[in-house]
């Protein structure tokens, strides 16, 4: 049996956020796989360490890390309130910060997969020919490491449509307003609705089986060059 339309509406705010979050961790994924990827500094372990720390760290205590920075009590989340009315935690922005912070580390991770296997000898060439850095990048570097870069956008878009943990933390499940595919499928279960359970629970599966056969397709061709 298909979702109900009640149903799909939950998938389709998941999609919706899931994509937002990607996009708003792009720019600084790559800004941080990159010198990961081709620079050595002090310190570089430390990053390392702090990029991967949301993989290995229990979601509900990044979730509560969350909760604590973006509340009004915090410094981000008074600024926020006081200045631009924003309010973070409770709200769908906090379930796109959550599913931001869960999968930035993999967006990262592929993206400097995606630089290290960029020929820098063509790089080079473009510099003695007078091309600027930025231009070397963005005409040489990303479009060599562009397959590696997307295989981690998909890889983040999945992980960030089956988080959980982080998101009921400083989201809640407000029926309308929060609730996710994950949310939903738990709080169906929760309530002994196994028909709608499974129901979501086909439609997360496929998502998650499409995202993930697609980045692995993608960093395979991206090695292989």
């Amino acid at each position: 049996m298909w979702p109900t339309p009640a149903e799909w509406q939950i998938v389709g705010f998941t999609l919706v956020v899931c994509a937002l979050s990607t996009l708003i961790i792009l720019p600084l994924g790559l800004a941080v796989a990159w010198p990961l990827a081709r620079c050595r500094w002090p310190g570089k372990v430390l990053v390392e360490t702090l990029v991967t720390l949301p993989l290995v760290l229990p979601p509900v205590a990044t979730g509560l890390l969350l909760l604590k920075l973006l509340s009004r009590r915090s410094g981000i989340g008074r600024f926020l309130h006081e200045h631009f009315g924003l309010d973070i935690v409770f709200t769908w922005r906090a379930v796109v910060a959550a599913a931001a912070v869960m999968s930035f580390p993999l967006l990262v991770r592929s993206a400097r997969v995606g630089f290290q296997t960029v020929n820098q000898r063509f790089e080079q060439i473009a510099r003695t020919l007078g091309a600027g850095d930025a231009r070397v990048f963005f005409t040489i570097t990303l479009p060599l490491a562009s397959r590696g870069i997307v295989a981690g956008i998909v890889l983040a878009f999945a992980r960030a449509v089956g988080e959980f943990g982080a998101t009921i933390i400083v989201a809640g499940n407000i029926p309308g307003r929060t609730t996710t595919l994950s949310l939903e499928i738990f709080e169906t279960v929760q309530l002994g609705h196994d028909a709608s359970a499974y129901r979501l629970l086909i439609v997360s599966v496929i998502i998650a089986f499409g995202a993930v056969w697609l980045s692995e397709a993608l960093m395979k061709r991206s090695a292989l060059r």
